[in-house]
């Protein structure tokens, strides 16, 4: 979960996605089938049309494509405002043509549903609101203000009141239920698609920070020679110089900056362990490193290695890489845990000979009931959240940063769960009585899998690893 999401994560972020062109072509379309209809309905199946007033109501569609294409250029995208009135027009232009036509006895009547649609899957919530009101208002008129349909000999075909009444029924119907759907699968795919951008950038960082400190750690390792012998060469000139006092000063001068800039380096690099023989590292320390940054952030971090305290941890842990994705996602679970926690956030590491398990648990007061199913989702609304428990008032997270966690590691191979502590009572009680290191998490737990198989380095090649670090250790 992140705090303070960006406008564009929150809102719907639907500006200008209609491009001018897309709907200027579907006119086009609908404007050969509509004129395709009356050329058959009048020459072939023999029905008395108003033909001026049909050829009229098209013409003018012809005439707003026209005028479009020559005013605008072909890239134009158009704003909500402007998309609404194109939808509105081609609404109003198709419901005076059914009227032309016989009203809903007019088997294409169901087409004053694609204006719905479109504004459902493309415009905002308000924009696609008054379509479909627009669209219910007008079809509801078309079943008693119409000309009905007649043969050339004069016959009226018109349906009995009980099937329009059910043309009527079904088109309302379809309205609705089409144009909640289309909205419901645009919006999931619309917030997948930023979640998975933010995802992206996400990793993007991750891997230029984890660059960057391998250029730091190439750095010191190669100047470590130099300023050795600079600290060596400036030793013995010091003694030399012992009867010199000017010169002597100088001398101790550029050892104390030669020493000072070996700790620079050395620091710097601590951060940046791109070394050959350390792209894999025992599962602590890659564990370690993903959690430095909420150590010194008021709460207590246990790590604990098959059951045993960090520093008492076994010699033969599994090696695995130390991939970007895997430090950044399990230091935002990390990051969830101490946002939420009491006192203390627990990191247990088990592994056997299938898998490796890493649990993540607070003493907070748990990932809420009714979301825990939808946990790891992205813009997960968080109104209810708020009402049902206090403890998480103020928090304005949408679960990006558990979907960017879950999608990373995921992508690694790994298996992500969510889940509460069990008997929370019992364990918040036995958690007062036991020291810190000994308790078990009573609030969110999130356990990773790793399959060992398929992520561990091999024995035979952990000492193949060692060695100097490439001329060209960055990318």
């Amino acid at each position: 979960m992140v705090r303070s999401p960006t406008n564009m994560v929150i809102n719907e972020a639907r500006y200008e996605w209609v491009r001018l062109r897309t709907l200027i072509m579907l006119r086009w379309l609908a404007i050969a089938g509509q004129t395709a209809a009356i050329i058959v309905a009048t020459y072939f199946l023999d029905l008395d049309l108003r033909l001026d007033l049909s050829a009229t109501t098209i013409g003018i569609a012809v005439g707003f494509n026209i005028i479009a294409t020559l005013i605008y250029p072909e890239n134009r995208r158009l704003s909500e405002r402007a998309a609404l009135n194109t939808l509105l027009f081609d609404l109003g232009q198709l419901a005076i043509l059914i009227y032309l036509t016989g009203g809903l006895s007019n088997p294409f009547s169901m087409l004053l549903i694609t204006p719905v649609v479109i504004a459902a899957t493309a415009l905002n919530l308000r924009a696609t609101l008054i379509v479909g009101f627009a669209a219910v208002f007008m079809i509801s008129i078309l079943v008693w203000q119409f000309l009905p349909l007649k043969m050339a000999d004069g016959t009226m075909m018109v349906l009995p009141p009980i099937f329009t009444y059910g043309m009527w029924a079904a088109l309302l119907i379809s309205i609705g239920f089409l144009a909640f759907f289309a909205r419901r699968i645009t919006a999931d795919t619309h917030s997948m698609s930023q979640a998975l951008a933010a995802t992206q950038m996400a990793l993007d960082r991750e891997q230029r920070l984890t660059a960057l400190g391998g250029v730091v750690a190439a750095a010191a390792h190669e100047l470590g020679t130099p300023l050795a012998t600079i600290k060596l060469v400036s030793s013995e000139l010091m003694d030399e110089l012992a009867d010199r006092p000017e010169l002597h000063e100088d001398m101790q001068l550029i050892q104390s900056q030669t020493d000072r800039c070996r700790d620079i380096l050395r620091d710097m690099g601590q951060a940046g362990k791109d070394d050959t023989h350390l792209r894999h590292a025992p599962i602590s320390a890659v564990i370690e490193e993903a959690a430095a940054p909420h150590i010194s952030r008021g709460k207590t971090i246990i790590i604990r290695v098959n059951g045993k305290p960090f520093d008492k941890q076994p010699t033969n842990q599994p090696e695995i890489p130390r991939l970007p994705e895997i430090i950044h996602g399990v230091r935002n679970l990390i990051q969830n845990g101490v946002d939420f926690a009491d006192q203390n956030v627990w990191i247990d590491i088990t592994w056997n000979a299938e898998t490796i398990h890493l649990h993540i648990g607070d003493d907070g007061p748990g990932f809420p009931a009714e979301l825990l199913g939808r946990i790891g989702d992205p813009f997960v609304r968080k109104h209810r959240q708020t009402k049902l428990d206090p403890n998480r008032v103020g928090y304005e997270g949408m679960g990006l940063g558990l979907f960017i966690a879950k999608t990373l590691l995921e992508r690694c191979g790994a298996e992500v769960t969510f889940a509460n502590g069990s008997e929370h009572r019992f364990n918040a009680a036995k958690a007062r009585i036991l020291a810190p290191n000994q308790s078990r998490s009573t609030g969110a737990i999130v356990e990773v899998v790793f399959p060992r198989q398929d992520f561990e380095l091999p024995v035979d090649d952990r000492r193949a690893a060692l060695g100097s670090n490439p001329s060209n250790p960055v990318n």
